[in-house]
């Protein structure tokens, strides 16, 4: 009588049937395993952490600091990377784009689709920045920092109900106090002015003649 093999014996791999296909276990990992296809329009693992980081950011994020949430070598891998996205961006169409402000990058649609966002913000956010509002801002970016004496001196009436909204909303911060006798407030804008008017920094903002020509 011809014995069979002992059950636990293992079939030697030159006799698998053609047929044979490796356990469901085993394909997952190899296939863990594989490298995805390189190619210049590829995001490789370092380039979509950046860019998850940059999508679920609410204001502008320094490179330094991207560098350390998306797990990058240092903030010159973190520009390096942004270069980069900036150019699939371009080369793809993409509604993005990366913009630098207040010292740090966002993630920001492109102005030719403003009328649509419209469209979904009509009823939401904070309302517009009136007139006087404007103007006084205005005086605190371009005479910073500067005395709410010398702002009313400027615009020729009381300026404490505009700098308190103005406060409100997050865009003028008390920036010191004057040597002055009694130590006044002295007043300045912040970040968020920065980033809500597309400024880099305070060098960006436009030469005073040509806000004056302006519309």
């Amino acid at each position: 009588m011809r014995q069979l093999p002992h059950p636990l014996v293992r079939r030697p791999k030159d006799r698998l049937p053609a047929d044979h296909r490796p356990p469901a276990l085993y394909r997952l990992h190899s296939a863990s395993l594989e490298v995805p296809p390189a190619g210049p329009d590829v995001r490789d693992a370092k380039l979509a952490r950046l860019e998850a980081v940059l999508f679920g950011a609410d204001e502008p994020l320094t490179a330094r600091r991207l560098a350390a949430v998306a797990e990058l070598a240092d903030a010159a891998e973190a520009r390096r990377l942004i270069e980069r996205l900036r150019t699939l961006y371009g080369e793809e169409g993409a509604a993005f784009q990366v913009e630098e402000l207040a010292g740090g990058y966002q993630l920001l649609t492109r102005p030719e689709f403003h009328p649509w966002l419209v469209r979904l913000r009509r009823t939401a956010g904070e309302p517009k920045l009136t007139g006087a509002l404007l103007e006084t801002l205005a005086i605190v970016a371009y005479r910073q920092p500067i005395m709410r004496a010398d702002l009313e001196a400027v615009r020729g009436v009381r300026c404490d109900e505009a700098l308190r909204q103005l406060m409100e909303r997050g865009l003028v911060r008390i920036a010191g106090r004057d040597d002055s006798l009694g130590r006044p407030v002295l007043y300045g804008t912040t970040k968020k002015f920065l980033q809500a008017f597309g400024l880099r920094d305070l060098r960006d903002l436009p030469p005073v003649d040509a806000a004056r020509s302006g519309p």
